[in-house]
């Protein structure tokens, strides 16, 4: 989930990273969302911040948070978790 805040909007930078993961992996295992921290009140402890953030989910649990742009570390996330 790429959590953002309504002033700087969805992490644009790796929409084409997570194409390119999601094209290799098959779209049954990898879901992508984009969450608007100020409407959303369970992720109200990310608002305030300009620094992107991911969140990471299997089987509706939190696994892996990623602060930040980081190309490499994206998907090594993604990938460990698959």
């Amino acid at each position: 989930v790429d959590v953002f805040q309504a002033w700087c909007g969805p992490c644009k930078t790796v929409v084409d990273l997570f194409r390119k993961i999601r094209n290799e992996v098959g779209s049954d295992l990898l879901h992508f969302a984009v969450a608007e921290v100020d409407s959303i009140d369970a992720l109200e402890k990310y608002r305030g911040k300009c620094e992107p953030v991911f969140l990471f989910y299997a089987g509706g649990e939190l696994v892996a948070v990623v602060r930040g742009v980081n190309a490499p570390l994206l998907q090594k996330t993604i990938l460990e978790q698959l």
